[in-house]
């Protein structure tokens, strides 16, 4: 069973979520909460799988309350997923960059929804690679951290390419296939870097790639 906690200061904004997320068998809404300090408290109170929360609310903002999230060793299972109004800004990328797997908008199809928070129960990013792209080359010019070189000489060659494909966006399949091993080995390479990188989760892990400089703006 995937567990839900939905964190949003519209109140029909998360019964009309509710409604949907909860018609699914697989699926439960733990709580709701109308602010970040108040999510904050219910995510540690239930420890769901994903919370679903808005960036901009009243108290603590969602950008605040996914850096706490993923700065709590006690919810370090919980994949934080935003939601916008806005789409593509630098509100996403902050959010992304602060702990997020992946953002959604708002007007999301219903069942692009449950889709996304099954894919973000697996532990996987919500990036498409033209997503990611457009991202990476609107908010990061430069290397944001000084000491990468130091961190990614930590990574074996192996994981270094790993890292580059799912930074373009390949699933653990197309990663095996790329590298022709098997996917377990694939995930096992991912698992390694993410683990030498202190990347919470994949989305974590493609914001590393490209800040780091292992992957440039507008590659393919």
């Amino acid at each position: 069973m995937i567990r839900v906690l939905l964190v949003d200061d519209q109140p029909l904004i998360r019964s009309g979520f509710r409604a949907l997320l909860d018609l699914e068998d697989d699926i439960e809404v733990v709580a709701e909460a109308a602010d970040g300090k108040e999510g904050l408290a219910l995510a540690k109170q239930h420890l769901p799988d994903i919370v679903l929360i808005d960036i901009q609310m009243p108290v603590v903002d969602g950008i605040e309350a996914t850096r706490r999230i993923a700065a709590d060793p006690a919810l370090d299972r919980v994949h934080v997923v935003i939601l916008t109004n806005y789409g593509l800004d630098e509100y996403v990328f902050n959010a992304l960059r602060a702990g997020a797997a992946g953002f959604l908008v708002k007007d999301i199809l219903p069942e692009d929804l449950l889709h996304s928070v099954r894919v973000a129960a697996r532990g996987d990013a919500l990036l498409a690679p033209s997503i990611t792209r457009k991202l990476i080359d609107r908010y990061v010019s430069q290397p944001l951290h000084p000491g990468a070189d130091t961190v990614l000489r930590a990574l074996t060659n192996r994981e270094r390419e790993a890292v580059v494909l799912v930074a373009h966006g390949l699933s653990n399949d197309q990663i095996a296939d790329r590298m022709v091993i098997s996917p377990l080995t694939a995930k096992t390479h991912i698992n390694r870097a993410m683990v030498k990188l202190h990347a919470r989760d994949r989305a974590h892990l493609v914001v590393l790639a490209y800040e780091s400089g292992l992957v440039a703006p507008r590659s393919s």
